[in-house]
C-alpha cells in the first residue's frame, strides 16, 4: 500500500516538475509580414532550411538585392541600414530580429563603426534561390 501511495504522488508531480525544467523562451518576433511590409509567402518545392551568419565590414555594402524565399534576420553585432526604396529606408542594431524583404529590390549596408553580423535563416526550397543579385 506503501509503494502504490509513493508511486502516486510521484506521477502526480511529474508534470509540474516537467514544466519547470524546461527552459524559458524569449519570443524575439512573431510576424505575418516582410520588414517591407510584403505577406509572408513560402516557394514551392522540397522545404530547405539554410542558417547562415553573414558578415559586413564597416561600410560595406550588399548591393541591390531580393530574396525568393523567406529569411528571418537576427542582428548578432553591429548595425546594418536598410534601403527598402519605396517602403524607407530602416536601421536594425544588435538584437534586433526582422523577416526581410522577399521580392521588394533592397540593399543594405553595415552604417556602424565595427563589424556587423547577422545570423540569416531562410525557409527556402529546392526551386529557388535565398538571395537573388539585381546589380
Amino acid at each position: 500500500m506503501r509503494f502504490r501511495l509513493i508511486t502516486a504522488l510521484i506521477l502526480a508531480a511529474a508534470p509540474v516538475f516537467a514544466h519547470e525544467t524546461y527552459p524559458p523562451v524569449d519570443v524575439l518576433l512573431n510576424t505575418t509580414t516582410t520588414a517591407a511590409g510584403e505577406p509572408l509567402v513560402y516557394p514551392d518545392g522540397t522545404p530547405q532550411i539554410t542558417v547562415a551568419v553573414v558578415t559586413l565590414q564597416p561600410g560595406q555594402k550588399t548591393g541591390l538585392h531580393r530574396h525568393e524565399a523567406p529569411l528571418v534576420g537576427y542582428i548578432l553585432e553591429g548595425e546594418i541600414t536598410v534601403d527598402y526604396g519605396s517602403v524607407g529606408i530602416k536601421v536594425f542594431k544588435t538584437g534586433d530580429a526582422l523577416v526581410e524583404a522577399l521580392n521588394s529590390p533592397h540593399a543594405g549596408e553595415n552604417t556602424g563603426d565595427g563589424i556587423a553580423r547577422v545570423l540569416a535563416v531562410y525557409a527556402g526550397s529546392d526551386t529557388v534561390s535565398n538571395t537573388v543579385p539585381l546589380e
